[in-house]
């Protein structure tokens, strides 16, 4: 049975946060969904991805294309992701259900603690998953490092 872990972006961006956390999925051997709800946050992820780390490669794709099913990490609109991801890392506020938490090793939900609706979005988020049940872990980098600032 997973947890969902949702990471309260405040110092450091999207753009620099999700990378980190793919490598280390990657490096545990798991194959990953980032799921949001835009195709242009996605392609524009996609961009950013390419560029990460700068000497080296972080494999992944768009999905819709010929080669979803290969891909170690897919980012995807909730479509259902054909890579079949032991790990979801959930964006844009995207939705995750307390059965996937149940059914994958890990649910990352990021989200930017600047953006009121967003931190709005992950309570709920939080309540809800919980509430059924979910394992659930709360991570903070006020200090300047990620944090576990609460846990269920």
């Amino acid at each position: 049975m997973g947890a969902a872990y949702f990471y309260h972006l405040t110092r450091d961006p999207l753009d620099r946060t999700l990378p980190v956390l793919l490598d280390k999925a990657l490096a545990a051997g798991w194959r990953c969904e980032v799921r949001g709800q835009s195709r242009e946050e996605m392609e524009r992820l996609d961009a950013r991805l390419w560029l990460w780390p700068e000497e080296g490669f972080l494999p992944h794709g768009l999905s819709g294309g010929p080669h979803d099913a290969r891909q170690p990490v897919l980012l995807t609109m909730g479509e259902g992701a054909k890579n079949d991801p032991t790990c979801v890392m959930a964006v844009e506020g995207a939705e995750v259900s307390a059965e996937e938490v149940q059914g994958l090793e890990r649910v990352c939900i990021l989200f930017d603690g600047g953006d009121e609706g967003a931190v709005q979005v992950a309570r709920g988020q939080w309540a809800r998953l919980t509430a059924a049940g979910c394992s659930a872990q709360y991570w903070s980098q006020e200090s300047g490092r990620w944090e576990k600032k609460a846990e269920r």
